[in-house]
């Protein structure tokens, strides 16, 4: 029984040690040609030996674009969208992970074609892209959703799931500044969502500590704006590349503070390396964003990575090996027939 026992603990460590790669995506099909982009991405990706596939939101153009162009646009915030969309990322070999963007639901209001409610277009993405325990794909795997918690019951897209000793999360924060500031009924919505995701933050955080995790990966949609919570001397520094541009001596509350305070909070007593995953404002990158306010510098093991966005139809390939002390190495997948000309 001792020697099961040991096999069973040498098996379980030698996959944990293991090295993996999973794909980054994001703020697609904003374009009939981008729809087509997106099949080419798809079929790149499938080429490859991928753990998963992690698409950070915006699976369709705001309405504003499709109001001045409907010919090159299709209709957003529809079943027929939604549904079409579902079967292209059905087409993925690899699970297949999402986590809203506010084109998808809270945008649709801008839709003048019809009368849509924005809540009625986030129930039914939760309906359609979160079937229970597992991932979306021709291959799935299983996660854990914030709705197994009776309080949370709602927020089925807000995910969790291990890889070889590395912990993995969703939280839904979107763009257009998280949903606030519009009317009273969004602000509910965007009150209680934030209750959630900083719920599931904690939890996931709490238990990547308790499994001992090589490190933790953050996904959601927004782009946070971890530069608002910069010292005056940092942001200084950034504004020397715009001259003429004076940054404010202070900013409006935003949709992402409270956010930005518990992942900051929760950094400061989490010391492996940890990733956090967005797109929304379509412009790829790796930095180093999140800053230690007690000491002026930047939280030298936490990484933010912006995926690329439309018009930009190409993917990020993400290598983590548990015995590379900085655990991530990211890479971007340029896809040559989704070139701009």
């Amino acid at each position: 029984a001792v020697a099961a026992l040991l096999a069973t603990a040498l098996a379980v460590g030698l996959a944990a040690a293991q090295p993996f790669q999973f794909a980054a995506i994001g703020d697609t099909g904003y374009s009939k040609k981008s729809e087509e982009e997106f099949s080419r991405m798809v079929a790149a990706m499938n080429r490859e030996q991928l753990a998963f596939v992690v698409h950070v939101g915006d699976f369709e153009a705001d309405p504003r674009p499709y109001m001045r162009s409907p010919k090159t646009i299709t209709e957003p915030c529809t079943d027929e969208s939604f549904k079409g969309v579902l079967a292209q990322f059905q087409q993925s070999a690899h699970p297949f992970i999402l986590t809203p963007g506010d084109n998808d639901w809270a945008d649709c209001h801008l839709l003048k074609t019809r009368k849509v409610d924005p809540l009625e277009r986030l129930a039914k993405v939760r309906e359609l892209f979160y079937p229970a325990g597992v991932t979306l794909g021709k291959r799935t795997m299983p996660v854990t959703s914030q709705a197994s918690d009776p309080k949370f019951a709602k927020f089925r897209e807000n995910l969790a799931w291990t890889m070889n000793n590395v912990s993995f999360m969703t939280m839904h924060i979107v763009g257009s500044n998280n949903n606030r500031g519009r009317t009273p009924e969004m602000d509910a919505e965007a009150d209680e969502r934030m209750t959630a995701n900083i719920a599931w933050l904690r939890k996931v955080f709490a238990d990547a500590k308790a499994r001992n995790s090589a490190g933790l990966v953050l996904i959601t949609q927004a782009n946070p704006g971890f530069e608002t919570q910069w010292t005056p001397s940092l942001i200084g520094r950034y504004f020397r590349l715009f001259p003429g541009v004076n940054p404010p001596k202070k900013l409006p509350p935003s949709g992402f503070d409270d956010i930005l305070a518990a992942v900051a909070d929760e950094m400061a007593s989490y010391d492996k390396p940890s990733l956090f995953i967005h797109g929304d404002t379509h412009i790829f990158h790796v930095s180093k964003p999140l800053v230690n306010r007690k000491i002026g510098r930047f939280v030298d093991h936490f990484t933010r990575l912006e995926v690329f966005g439309d018009p930009d139809s190409h993917w990020v390939r993400v290598m983590v090996d548990p015995k590379d002390p900085g655990l991530f190495t990211i890479r971007p997948e340029i896809i040559p027939q989704n070139r701009g000309r």
